[in-house]
């Protein structure tokens, strides 16, 4: 089978792997694919299968400097998918602007009451289900954004404490500043490690003075797409680096 039809196959079954192309360097030209499994095929280097994990966790194909060589690398995967916990008016918005993205996104809520067609249209699936349920449904990945709204610890904490201990690229949570340090406290008190709890982001979204559902929305989806590249969401005026983004993640 060629390296052609392998990604061929990955690519229909939405499954997700680089191809890693040498641009520059003594093996100009040689090709290594790498599947979300770690599973190689190609003439490329060997080595590069280290810096695969990475790739794919951007979710966008950019140039890798990896030693004397310049590497392009391919990513190809389903597109990113939108958890959000609470069916509340800023989970429409959400969706309404994760779909401009190319996102799939998905509401759930314990009440059966939120979670209905009429109140968030946009979403692409809708779960009446306790934070465990909706974690267990959904199996969050490295495509996975996930952002919490109930503003309730009966669903905040154990959403949070779950979304921890996946693999999703983003973890968010509606609230005051008050709110998430009295919410970091009981986290802790309940086992979460310290360091983990860096990973949420809380007060969710960047700071461009959201009030409406729809700015708060904007501001949420801005931070989830800087924070999948690995960029601090600044004004573009004040970088220093490339107006498009090239992922950090594995260039040395």
């Amino acid at each position: 089978m060629s390296l052609f039809d392998e990604l061929r196959g990955v690519v229909e079954s939405g499954g997700r792997a680089v191809v890693f192309t040498i641009v520059a360097g003594d093996e100009i030209g040689a090709k290594l694919l790498v599947l979300e499994d770690g599973t190689t095929a190609g003439d490329g280097p060997a080595e590069l299968a280290a810096l695969a994990s990475d790739a794919i966790r951007t979710g966008r194909s950019h140039v890798i400097e990896h030693g004397d060589a310049t590497v392009f690398a391919d990513v190809y995967g389903p597109p990113p998918r939108l958890l959000v916990y609470g069916a509340v008016d800023t989970a429409e918005a959400l969706c309404r602007g994760a779909k401009l993205l190319g996102w799939t996104t998905i509401v759930a809520d314990a009440r059966a009451r939120f979670a209905t067609r009429e109140r968030i249209p946009s979403a692409d699936e809708l779960l009446v289900a306790w934070p465990d349920e909706a974690i267990a449904t959904v199996q969050p990945d490295v495509g996975t954004a996930i952002i919490v709204l109930t503003h309730d610890d009966k669903f905040d904490l154990p959403l949070l404490k779950a979304a921890l201990e996946s693999d999703a690229f983003y973890i968010g949570a509606l609230g005051s500043r008050r709110n998430q340090e009295r919410r970091r406290g009981l986290l802790l008190e309940s086992g979460v490690q310290e360091l983990d709890l860096e990973r949420i982001n809380g007060p969710a979204g960047l700071d461009i003075g959201a009030e409406s559902p729809a700015e708060t929305a904007l501001s949420m989806l801005a931070e989830m797409l800087a924070v999948r590249v690995g960029r601090p969401g600044g004004a573009l005026r004040h970088a220093t680096t490339r107006i498009h983004a090239e992922p950090l993640a594995g260039k040395k």
